[in-house]
């Protein structure tokens, strides 16, 4: 029933949507005479905003057709490399570079699609050669292909590393958030087995690998209600209309309220900001607001036994840290990892992971040489800016950069 009245309420504002954004348009008209009156520009401007808020949206582009080498532009294309029923690996390719270190890129799958990390594969391409994992909408793969959860994700993780090294290279890995837990996961159990495409090195940024330290409101959220309180109010159905009807999902839709109402202050503020701007006639800034918006309300389902498996594991039991996750019943154990050099990063003002958090995965790596470890902490940034952004870009991403070619083998 919840995804069905949020599918109506979605057909309504989508309607509305249309409207507003007409209306803006025919008051923003130069042949119109209204659009000279006092008020025309601000009630345009109100229907703009109201228009790109309620607009429905579906899987971003990740746009990314060249960038820069050595002061040459080189053009990019991306190519599917692999593809798994929940996810695919996909590669952007440098046209006529050879070479360089490989990157896996791994993107959260919570609630916002890869492209998220646009502005983080942009900074690595110069430098790597970049694959990241492009998750699918859990609503979009039909029920026969099976369920997922975080075995299967650790699964995914080995096998993409597997297809980038060929069976016999060693690739790097970047975790965002999220998927730092399963990809420590996956390291320690590919560390184990001395498989020859385990990870040079595993950069970690923002990762919950130990959520009991400097805990954040995701944390408490996690925390302070019982596991069956999540399986009976946020789990919900995938209805007819899609591919993948009749199986459980975290939906995004609930997810991105939760992303907005933990701001929803400084949401305001950006909105009541973009509609300023319009009103001012500052296009640049008001496109700004509205690219950002534009990717952030892009969300997707994931499945409820991979929502369920993380919210148990991560943010109640703390199983990692603790000693007690397995994977396929099989324990998973930091101290096998020996060879693959860690590099944490946090950003002093995060309020989705806290300080401490990731740093954790150093300390749990107790048979790592000590040259084989490094910690990163950004002053003065938050979350997204650990990833995405001009501190990414100028200040974080050569600290990543320099500690891939410091291994590189």
């Amino acid at each position: 029933m919840l995804y069905n009245a949020y599918e109506f309420q979605r057909s309504l504002l989508a309607s509305a949507s249309a409207m507003a954004n007409f209306g803006a348009g025919l008051l923003n008209n130069p042949a119109n005479p209204f659009a000279y009156l006092g008020g025309g520009t601000v009630l345009a401007s109100a229907l703009e905003v109201f228009a790109h808020a309620s607009a429905p949206r579906g899987k971003p582009e990740f746009g990314l057709d060249r960038t820069e080498i050595d002061g040459k532009q080189v053009a990019v294309h991306e190519e599917i490399v692999l593809r798994k029923p929940f996810g695919q690996l996909k590669r952007f390719v440098r046209e006529g570079v050879k070479g360089g270190p490989k990157l896996l890129i791994v993107a959260p799958m919570s609630g916002h699609y890869a492209t998220l990390l646009r502005g983080t594969v942009a900074r690595m391409l110069p430098s790597c050669d970049v694959y990241i994992t492009d998750w699918r909408d859990a609503r979009q793969v039909p029920i026969a292909d099976g369920r997922f959860d975080l075995d299967d994700y650790i699964d995914y993780i080995v096998e993409f590393l597997d297809h980038i090294g060929e069976g016999k290279t060693r690739p790097h890995m970047l975790a965002v958030c999220q998927p730092s837990v399963p990809c420590y996961a996956a390291a320690a159990l590919m560390s184990a087995d001395k498989h020859p495409c385990r990870p040079a090195t595993l950069t970690m940024m923002g990762g919950p690998i130990d959520t009991r330290e400097a805990p954040t409101a995701v944390n408490t959220l996690a925390t302070e209600r019982p596991h069956s309180w999540f399986q009976n109010n946020v789990i919900t159905t995938v209805p007819m209309t899609y591919p993948g009807a009749g199986r459980q999902v975290y939906p995004g839709f609930l997810q991105l309220a939760g992303f907005m109402t933990m701001n929803l202050g400084n949401h305001m503020i950006s909105h009541w900001e973009l509609f300023k701007h319009l009103v001012q006639g500052d296009d640049s800034s008001a496109e700004s607001t509205m690219a950002f918006y534009e990717e952030y309300r892009s969300v997707c389902d994931m499945t409820a036994e991979f929502y369920l498996q993380t919210i148990d594991l991560v943010f109640q039991t703390h199983a990692l840290p603790r000693g007690e996750m397995k994977h396929r019943g099989r324990a998973v154990d930091p101290a096998a990892i020996t060879d693959i050099a860690i590099l944490a990063i946090e950003g002093e003002k995060d309020d989705i992971s806290g300080l401490g958090q990731t740093k954790a995965s150093l300390t749990l790596a107790t048979k790592l040489p000590k040259a084989m470890k490094q910690y990163h902490m950004a002053p003065d940034v938050g979350h997204y800016g650990i990833f995405n952004g001009s501190k990414w870009r100028n200040r974080i991403a050569p600290v990543v950069e320099q500690w891939i070619a410091a291994h590189e083998r």
